[in-house]
């Protein structure tokens, strides 16, 4: 029988040269390597600064550290998401507030953040899911007016943008990801952008990633030897992960013209099917995605269930995402309901996630829709 993975890692070719250079120099943090990557993502996204982490949950414990986040502080974010966006608020000891989804793009309604707005509120926390972005306008906007912090949480959103801006360059930051999960890879690893003008900040997220101390002025040379000034943690990936990454972004397009090759498959075969009992993913007018993941949303959790069983028996891999955040258990205790977040609860008992990944062949492609239209089918 066929086999179909979820997802499997796309390797260039270049990564091992690169990393047995890494071997032969420097393993540790902050090597060439560390700042190759981040020279390159400076140099494809336009970001102000760029601090590679050890992981996209690292930037995001960065920035709420940045933010200055104490305990009575609220954040308004997704409830559909990973928990370390949530898990980055709740460090510091301030609360997420977790708000509905937008129905078309799957993230963080601009509606239902003003909603949620209290005194208290001192950040949004958009996060940009699938490879498609947040209206970032409305929330930029909401940001302004209310004198809000603005972290984009765009661990999925690495190369997407948003009319024509890339995701994680809009707020005062941006998190990005390189988890094996993810389309650019280094096993583990991530970053912080640094957006905001307040000098203040950048010189404190150098220290933060330094284990509270000023050795990146050691490094410059400015001073004779560095000390602990503050609170800070490990945050520097290996110079052997940022050289399998650095491999990976030199192949960005390339990357991403594959994973839309499959993308565009997808929703060709899939788009005349779509019906009131199947949607699809579909990326608005102005969104271009990175093809993170395709999905599909069924129209209840059995039907779901039906669907996955009857792929998983045909040799294909198909996932559900989130639990919603405020229905999991830390988010129950947290005082989430059922019938808090109507259209994420209705959103994730139907969402399923088809194999997507960059190495994927055309008759594999075809092997899943053929399979997919079968069981719909067969279901009617």
């Amino acid at each position: 029988m066929v086999q179909i993975p979820f997802n499997q890692p796309y390797y260039t070719g270049q990564e091992i040269e690169y990393i047995q250079d890494a071997l032969a120099k420097r393993t540790s943090g902050d090597g060439i390597y560390t700042q190759k990557a981040a020279e390159l993502i400076e140099e494809r996204i336009g970001c102000r600064r760029v601090l590679m982490t050890t992981s996209g949950t690292h930037a995001l414990e960065m920035a709420a550290n940045l933010l200055g986040l104490r305990p009575g502080d609220e954040v308004i974010m997704p409830s559909y998401t990973f928990p370390s966006t949530a898990n980055s608020i709740l460090m510091y000891g301030a609360k997420p507030v977790f708000a509905d989804i937008d129905e078309r793009t799957l993230t963080l309604d601009p509606d239902d953040v003003i909603r949620k707005l209290t005194p208290r509120v001192k950040a949004i926390f958009p996060v940009h899911y699938g490879g498609v972005a947040c209206n970032m306008d409305r929330i930029m906007e909401i940001a302004r007016c209310h004198k809000l912090l603005v972290v984009e949480d765009a661990a999925q959103g690495v190369n997407a943008k948003y009319h024509e801006k890339y995701l994680g360059t809009l707020g005062d930051m941006g998190c990005l990801s390189f988890h094996a999960t993810k389309n650019y890879i280094s096993g583990e690893g991530g970053a912080l952008l640094v957006n905001t003008t307040n000098e203040a900040i950048w010189e404190k997220a150098k220290v933060i990633r330094q284990k509270g101390t000023d050795r990146e002025r050691f490094l410059q040379g400015e001073v004779e030897q560095y000390s602990w000034v503050d609170w800070g943690s490990n945050y520097t990936p290996s110079d052997l992960l940022m050289a399998l990454l650095s491999a990976q972004l030199e192949a960005m397009d390339e990357i991403t013209a594959l994973r839309k090759k499959i993308y565009d498959f997808y929703y060709e075969k899939l788009a005349t099917f779509a019906k009131e009992s199947l949607r699809i993913i579909k990326i608005p007018l102005g969104y271009d995605s990175n093809y993170h993941l395709f999905y599909i949303i069924l129209s209840s959790s059995q039907e779901r269930l039906r669907v996955q069983k009857g792929l998983k028996e045909k040799g294909i891999d198909a996932f559900t995402h989130f639990v919603p955040l405020h229905l999991s258990p830390m988010g129950q205790s947290l005082g989430g309901w059922v019938g808090q977040l109507p259209v994420t609860e209705r959103v994730s008992a139907g969402l399923l996630r088809l194999p997507l990944y960059a190495g994927m062949t055309r008759p594999e492609c075809e092997y899943v829709v053929k399979a997919l239209l079968e069981i719909l089918t067969k279901g009617n």
